[in-house]
């Protein structure tokens, strides 16, 4: 059900407003409307879906005890993802894993009106496989940003409000992991 004033809905600083004045179905809708992108973040930084569930949980919960400190007229979706990537951060420390992450949506079959061949399937099966491997070959640093920025679809200021780094910070460390990856294929 989307919040609506005067038949048209809310926007994101409306909901965020309201959520801030304790509104839980504002905050409700300020959930779903993220709760996708805030999985993928958290499942790109800590490696599995029963712990990305869990972070992404705990960051709305944590957002939502710390709407107070959000700064009005600031973008939601960079604050909160950052929330939800420390959270990764946290529960990824905390277990002691370092294992490589894992790009499923990289692997998903593009869509299309003809089915492709089945020697064209296997070609695009191994070419995705070996992208993965030589993404997942990336320092964490690296991995992390090209990840965010081009499996989960953020913007490069989003991905420094969600890292908590620079956007420069953001652009060399993508122009190094961009780089590295060209070699790998080369």
């Amino acid at each position: 059900m989307t919040l609506t004033v005067e038949g048209r809905p809310l926007d994101e600083s409306q909901l965020v407003e309201r959520a801030r004045r304790g509104d839980h179905e504002a905050y409700s809708e300020l959930v779903h409307a993220y709760q996708g992108i805030a999985f993928r973040t958290a499942y790109l930084i800590a490696g599995g879906a029963t712990e990305a569930e869990d972070a992404a949980q705990e960051g709305f919960v944590k957002a939502w005890r710390a709407l107070g400190r959000f700064r009005p007229g600031a973008p939601f979706k960079p604050w909160l993802l950052r929330i939800v990537a420390n959270e990764a951060h946290n529960r990824r420390r905390s277990a002691g894993r370092r294992a490589r992450l894992a790009f499923r949506a990289a692997a998903a079959e593009p869509s299309g009106d003809a089915a492709p061949s089945p020697e064209a399937s296997v070609l695009d099966s191994e070419r995705r496989t070996e992208l993965l491997a030589a993404v997942n070959g990336l320092p964490e640093d690296q991995r992390l940003v090209v990840a965010l920025r081009y499996f989960a679809g953020l913007s490069e200021d989003e991905v420094a409000e969600t890292l908590g780094i620079a956007p420069g910070t953001v652009k060399s460390r993508t122009s190094r992991a961009l780089e590295r990856l060209r070699e790998a294929y080369d």
